[in-house]
């Protein structure tokens, strides 16, 4: 009997600005679910977690690419503060290290 493969993770160092970005765009989607009387995605609530961990971020390869995403839609918008703005792209960055082959 083969045991099933484990999923890579991550570990992505955030300052507590650049956590707090990332918290307020996945808390969003969250609000966006439930709003919508649908259940929240299972990787927002798994990446909430993630990020609200003590220590070290650490994130499924799935889990940083979606948030990047929706960082990166966040971070595009005009209506984004030039602080989150700043902080984003720097979560931006630091996905973009991690991920790199």
């Amino acid at each position: 009997m083969s045991s099933s493969p484990q999923t890579e993770t991550y570990e992505v160092t955030l300052s507590r600005d650049e956590q707090w970005v990332a918290h307020h765009v996945l808390s969003n989607r969250l609000d966006e679910a439930l709003d919508g009387d649908e259940t929240p995605p299972e990787w927002v609530l798994e990446s909430i977690d993630a990020v609200e961990a003590d220590g070290e971020t650490r994130l499924t390869g799935s889990q940083a690419d979606r948030l990047y995403t929706a960082l990166a839609s966040y971070v595009d918008h005009e209506d984004a503060p030039e602080r989150d703005v700043s902080h984003g792209a720097a979560v931006l960055e630091t996905l973009e290290g991690v991920r790199e082959p």
